[in-house]
């Protein structure tokens, strides 16, 4: 597998993100049930959550949350499997 990374991430509404990455597969991802733990709390509060940043490989936000580029990935080709 390839080197894979977020290359453009637009937020869409609620907990969906729609991502652009470096092989050309684009699609939404709902991290709605993905924030969990300490780090990703502060996620929770949706104007927080569309305050991402798209640095050189994923998502980010201030407090250091991320979310690893094959994880997102595996979301958006999983959802194109199913549909």
């Amino acid at each position: 597998m390839n080197l894979i990374w977020v290359t453009e991430a637009r937020y869409e509404n609620d907990y969906k993100i729609k991502l652009f990455f470096n092989d050309g597969v684009s699609g939404i991802v709902d991290l709605k049930n993905s924030i969990k733990g300490k780090v990703f709390e502060p996620l929770k509060d949706i104007d927080y959550f569309k305050n991402f940043t798209n640095n050189s490989w994923t998502i980010e936000w201030e407090n250091g949350a991320d979310f690893a580029p094959e994880y997102l990935y595996s979301m958006i080709v999983r959802t194109k499997e199913i549909s």
